[in-house]
């Protein structure tokens, strides 16, 4: 019984390799399948077996910490740290540049009294203060491998009460992550506060978002979205740039070393970091009836010289003693990616296409 499932595993097996450059036939060959009992159960073996192994996860060294995963369909990989965290320091394609900033002094390092900015994308609690938001994340995370990724979960943080998880899940082929981003209320009270995604974008790039629909007047007279400053907010500042539909910031200017920051709100949350010829899509859905902290924004960008950041941030909710409030984003890359002039014309053209027009709750 045995030889006999190891040969008809052995011939579905090579059939599923004919599909490729002929998929007729073997489209016809798994239709008869349907009358071999035994066919349709290696058929089912191998391709399970197919779908399983898209995405390996594999613990690896990474840049000094001995104790890393990487998640590969192979074409694109994710590096989760599991010495500090909840980090995903790296997201590029399988040999390529690693599209997250990294903070080449602070790699490999572990147990620091202060919070590391280290680079990568961690999550955060909003709005922002300098004692429960800059809680240190300098500790060893547990690891739960899934068949599509992982969960990288901190321990409770001893001043807040409050426990960061980041999970993430490849697609078998392509380039598409769902990062899941929940934080735990393990305190003896309510809190209220918003969860809130950060990844910090490698030097030199510029990031793009747009702006919900437009319209004209008097058609389309009630206010549409916030544009939020902050005190160091400079809109005269070259590295800014808008159109009608869309709003740039660009990383990095030798003449120019301060920090830069908007908000805004738009349902369909997007942006797209553009870096040597490759992009970073992020994506989330955010909800119009829900408030959301910073007056309103669920959408944030900042720069320093340093490095620029690409935030998304959940609706504020209120999460009871042993309770997790929960965000969604979506992350994709493209190649190719290069543009001409910052013009409507021109980011409807090269951007538009990479922006998933409403990614899944």
């Amino acid at each position: 019984m045995d030889a006999a499932r190891s040969a008809a595993a052995a011939e579905v097996e090579l059939r599923l390799w004919q599909a490729r450059l002929a998929p007729q036939p073997a489209i016809g060959y798994i239709e008869a399948c349907v009358k071999s009992p035994m066919k349709i159960l290696a058929f089912l073996l191998v391709f399970s077996g197919v779908v399983q192994c898209a995405v390996k996860v594999e613990k690896i060294a990474y840049k000094g910490w001995p104790n890393c995963y990487r998640v590969s369909n192979g074409e694109v990989e994710l590096v989760v740290t599991a010495d500090v965290g909840p980090r995903v320091i790296r997201y590029g394609f399988v040999g390529g540049q690693n599209l997250f900033k990294e903070f080449t002094e602070q790699l490999g390092k572990t147990g620091e009294a202060e919070f590391q900015l280290r680079g990568g994308a961690r999550v955060w609690k909003a709005p922002e203060d300098p004692i429960a938001t800059w809680a240190p994340d300098n500790q060893p995370v547990e690891i739960q491998v899934a068949p599509d990724g992982l969960t990288a979960r901190e321990p409770i943080e001893p001043l807040t009460r409050l426990q960061k998880e980041i999970s993430i899940h490849l697609a078998p082929s392509g380039t598409e992550v769902t990062v899941v981003h929940r934080i735990a209320n393990h305190s003896l009270f309510p809190l209220e506060f918003s969860v809130w995604a950060m990844s910090m974008m490698a030097q030199g790039g510029e990031v793009v978002t747009g702006f919900p629909p437009r319209g004209t007047h008097p058609k389309d007279l009630a206010a549409t979205n916030p544009l939020v400053m902050w005190a160091y907010t400079d809109l005269s500042d070259p590295r800014w740039k808008f159109t009608r539909k869309y709003m740039m910031l660009r990383q990095g200017d030798p003449n120019n070393a301060g920090a830069q920051k908007l908000g805004m709100f738009n349902p369909n949350t997007w942006a797209v970091y553009v870096l040597n010829g490759e992009a970073f899509v992020k994506q989330a859905q955010a909800d119009p009836a829900k408030t959301y902290p910073d007056f309103g924004c669920a959408f944030e960008t900042f720069t320093s010289s340093e490095f620029l950041e690409i935030e998304t941030l959940g609706p504020l909710s209120k999460a009871q003693p042993g309770q997790s409030l929960e965000h969604v984003e979506h992350w994709s890359l493209g190649r190719n990616i290069h543009l001409s002039e910052f013009s409507d014309a021109e980011l409807d053209r090269v951007i538009l296409p990479l922006v998933r027009k409403a990614p899944p709750r």
